[in-house]
């Protein structure tokens, strides 16, 4: 308590100085941010920089988009250099021809962050993306699985000479190698754009019949390839958002970057006009937190991979929800910035304050900031919950029995047929993915039909006593009875990941590997 009225006392104190002082500071830092394109996907992430950058003190922004032209960057960049910033955030446009700019800043005693594409220049000083190869690897293995090993598959490149289209499409060609039945028809050139898309699939002269999956190497070229192969004479009678089965001669569509929103790859497989998306991490947050940290002369990590996640349609919707109200909770924030901003410039003008309005105007600069740090402090939790969902999967019952404990006598008298309601429900439904874990076909509505409830009713109930999702908990017995089965049977990997209900050994092997930290091979050793 003591340490919280310190802390609020301080901040009532810097704002009071702040008004007294009758003018906003000069920054302390300026970082330039060139990027290379302008799309949603930046959109996304420069307003993320500008949340960044609001939680830090005395830092201009100065944004720059080359609309993807490798002329526009190069002056571009060499306009914010001689701007005066003090670090250049860069997206090159592609790995070579951007080289020439980021070494005349970095050898000028500018520190360079390169984000979301690599350059073939060593002169940076920090590197921080996703990792392009695994995403377009992990694609390559769903749409295998989806197939089941067997079929007619299209892929449409980003912009050529850019180092995510260069290694999506190397993990892509990585990951079919292992399925020798799945032909790569065509592999088109495209722009990142979903118009070079639909002009790449128009102009293939070769034949699309047939096409059994495309992979787009992002969702809205994903998107053009679908839309110019409907609009081709022997898909001319679909209707634009009908979405053909696995079992239809029509092709499924997948792409990459997962954002939430309108016309985001998440909505477009809740919606099931994707079948898959892979979400391509923005996090401008983490950029604006690595340039304080050089500049600041803190410890920093010279290359940094972001955590990234498929998406499908069993994931789809609570992603969804999650990051929309992200979405909404960081707009909040921008907003009160900017009244806030408002409010100080206005203060910065007068030249005599009467002590009583100023102490309703403090009040007033107070209830924005605590307002302001609570929100920052809402989406940081929501963010936290996504990341949580997606990589740190531990599926274990949520400890009842520690909770009640805590509890006083007569509370717990109360509670204990809640308590014994989830333990059988938990029960039942562990029978019930037992009894199914062998069919690869199952899925979430086939375990709530078992268990009498609606998928919608089975997700909140499993999510709420153990804090994972019901395709978690059935991914988790799997691995378990394999786990068993390498060590009691003589049966092959791949037979032991059949018989536990996976459809691809090469994805049984790695989410073994996530779940006890070795190959399903190194059981027996």
């Amino acid at each position: 308590m003591m340490n919280k009225q310190l802390w609020l006392g301080a901040l009532l104190l810097a704002l009071l100085l702040t008004i007294l002082g009758c003018a906003n500071p000069k920054p302390h830092y300026i970082i330039g941010v060139s990027q290379c394109s302008a799309d949603i996907w930046r959109e996304k992430q420069n307003a993320e920089l500008r949340m960044g950058a609001y939680c830090q003190e005395n830092v201009e922004l100065r944004f720059a988009a080359a609309y993807d032209s490798d002329e526009r960057q190069v002056q571009q960049i060499d306009s914010l250099v001689d701007s005066g910033i003090d670090l250049l955030i860069v997206a090159p446009n592609q790995v070579k021809t951007i080289s020439s700019a980021i070494d005349r800043a970095y050898d000028k005693g500018i520190p360079v962050i390169v984000f979301e594409r690599k350059t073939n220049s060593q002169k940076y000083t920090s590197f921080i993306s996703a990792d392009n190869y695994e995403m377009g690897r992990i694609m390559g293995e769903y749409i295998a699985s989806r197939l089941h090993g067997k079929g007619r598959v299209m892929e449409i490149m980003g912009l050529k000479g850019s180092s995510p289209a260069i290694e999506r499409h190397n993990g892509f060609a990585d990951a079919l190698k292992n399925y020798p039945d799945i032909t790569v028809v065509a592999t088109l050139q495209g722009d990142w754009t979903e118009e070079s898309a639909v002009k790449a699939v128009k102009a293939y002269p070769g034949n699309l019949d047939h096409i059994d999956f495309v992979f787009g190497q992002n969702d809205r070229m994903a998107m053009g390839a679908r839309r110019a192969l409907q609009e081709s004479p022997r898909n001319a009678t679909l209707s634009k958002r009908e979405q053909p089965t696995a079992d239809s001669h029509q092709p499924l569509y997948c792409g990459i970057d997962g954002l939430p929103g309108e016309d985001g790859g998440i909505r477009l497989v809740r919606d099931s006009i994707l079948d898959a998306s892979y979400i391509y991490p923005t996090h401008g947050d983490k950029i604006i937190e690595l340039a304080i940290n050089i500049l600041e002369g803190k410890p920093y990590e010279k290359e940094t991979l972001l955590q990234s996640a498929l998406v499908t349609r069993d994931n789809a919707k609570v992603l969804l929800m999650q990051n929309e109200e992200m979405m909404r909770q960081a707009e909040y924030l921008d907003q009160l910035h900017s009244r806030e901003d408002t409010y100080l410039k206005e203060l910065a003008t007068q030249h005599v304050v009467n002590w009583m309005s100023m102490g309703v105007i403090l009040l007033l600069v107070v209830t924005i900031v605590l307002f302001y740090l609570y929100h920052l402090r809402k989406v940081k939790l929501q963010q936290e919950r996504v990341v949580s969902t997606l990589w740190n999967m531990e599926i274990e019952p949520a400890p009842v029995a520690d909770e009640t404990k805590e509890h006083t006598a007569d509370s717990s008298a109360d509670e204990k047929p809640s308590v014994v309601a989830e333990s059988a429900f938990l029960a039942r439904f562990r029978e019930v993915v037992e009894a199914r874990m062998e069919d690869s076909e199952v899925s979430v509505d086939d375990l709530a039909a078992e268990m009498s409830l609606s998928r919608v009713q089975l997700y909140r109930k499993i999510k709420t006593i153990t804090g994972s999702s019901p395709v978690e908990l059935l991914r988790s017995t799997r691995l378990k009875r394999a786990y068993q089965m390498l060590l009691t049977t003589d049966k092959s990997v791949s037979e032991v990941a059949y018989a536990v209900g996976f459809t691809a050994p090469s994805y049984f092997s790695k989410c073994f590997k996530e779940e006890y930290g070795m190959v399903p091979g190194d059981i027996r050793k």
